[in-house]
Formats: C-alpha cells, structure tokens, sequence
C-alpha cells in the first residue's frame, strides 16, 4: 500500500465504511446520513455545474444542495459508493497538488465524519499521513480561520508550533495533526484538540465557526 496515494486510501477506507454501515447511519453533518454524504461527494467530483457552487453563498448553495437532493432521489446508495470508489474523473481532481491538498482533506474529514459519528474514536495514522495532514492544517489554517477576530491562533503538534492566525492574546490548539483538521474544518466537537490561552480568548474560540 506504500505507493497508493494518500488521498486514494482515506477515498477506499470510506467506500469500504459506507458499504460497512449502510446508507442510513448518520454522519457529523447536521442530518445528514451516509447517503447524503455518498451524494455530496459524487456531486462535487461529477457535476462541474453545482460542484463548484459547494463553497459559494447564498443562491449557489442552495442549487447545489438541489442537485445532491436529486441524486439521492435518482441514484441508489451503492452506485454512488461505486462512483466515489472509481477515482476522481479526468480533469481538475486528478492534479497532483489538488489530490495531496483539497482530495485528501476531504476524504479523509468526511471518513472521520462517518466513524465518529458511529462511535469509532481517532485512528492510529502512519507517519506519512500524518506529515501530509500537519502539511495540511498548516497551510490551510488561515483560511479556515478566518472568522475568528478577537485573538491570535497557533497550532503545535510534536513540538512545532505555527502561527496560522494573526493577534493577541494568543490562543494554541495542540494535538496530532489529524485532530487539528477536523478542528479547522469545524468539527470542534469530535477533535481531540487540547486548547489552551486566556480564558476569554479561549472561549472566543470555541465559539467561532471553523471551516469553509
């Protein structure tokens, strides 16, 4: 398995889950199940109209959930899990660098959505993904940051500590990096991150939104 992608393997483990669970079971989206999801990310590889409107506001999002809300009317649980277990299709979600960046933090949050949802807690992850992912929450920290105001945010994992938010007083979130992610992405209530500051700070972090 060295030489499969990072990406590819978090894309199997989830088809695999998926087909584990079922199409009902729920997710940490809201009220969202497996099918939903299953639904979401066909839509984002397949539809180049209302996958891209995914990370837009407003009207665009909602045409977006129109289109999932269709395929999960048209489309049965397994041909959606079939679709996502064949690879991104040629194009755009086959570059290098959206494959190690985008592909892989979504497959790999939308893979923890499904386990922990479910009662399965944080894996053990090989050194190589571990380094993709810190490489990950680095880079895309400031952006999925971007709402919090009231302090400056660090990251330290295996004593490295990056700043990926500007200000004070300084707020420092630790833990492995794929806890950090998850975080990042919103899912504050799963990650095993400890958070650490002053008091008011802390607390105007914990109830900022994290994500895209």
């Amino acid at each position: 398995m060295a030489d499969v992608p990072l990406d590819a393997e978090e894309r199997r483990e989830l088809c695999d889950l998926f087909l584990e669970l079922g199409p009902s079971v729920p997710t940490l989206l809201g009220g969202w199940t497996a099918y939903d999801l299953a639904a979401h990310l066909v839509l984002r590889e397949h539809d180049p109209v209302a996958g891209p409107c995914l990370v837009l506001p407003g009207p665009f999002e909602r045409f977006a959930e129109r289109r999932r809300v269709r395929l999960v009317r048209r489309k049965d649980f397994g041909r959606l899990v079939e679709q996502i277990r064949s690879g991104p299709p040629i194009g755009f979600f086959r570059l290098e660098w959206v494959r190690s960046m985008a592909n892989l933090n979504e497959f790999f949050v939308h893979h923890e959505d499904v386990r922990r949802a479910n009662g399965q807690g944080p894996r053990s992850l090989s050194p190589a993904m571990d380094a993709a992912l810190w490489r990950n929450v680095r880079r895309g920290g400031r952006h999925l940051s971007r709402r919090l105001r009231a302090c400056g945010l660090e990251i330290e994992w295996n004593g490295e500590r990056v700043r990926i938010r500007p200000g004070e007083p300084v707020v420092r979130l630790s833990g492995p990096p794929g806890e950090l992610l998850l975080y990042a992405f919103g899912r504050q209530g799963a990650a095993q991150v400890e958070v650490s500051g002053p008091s008011e700070a802390v607390a105007a972090v914990r109830g900022t939104h994290f994500g895209m």
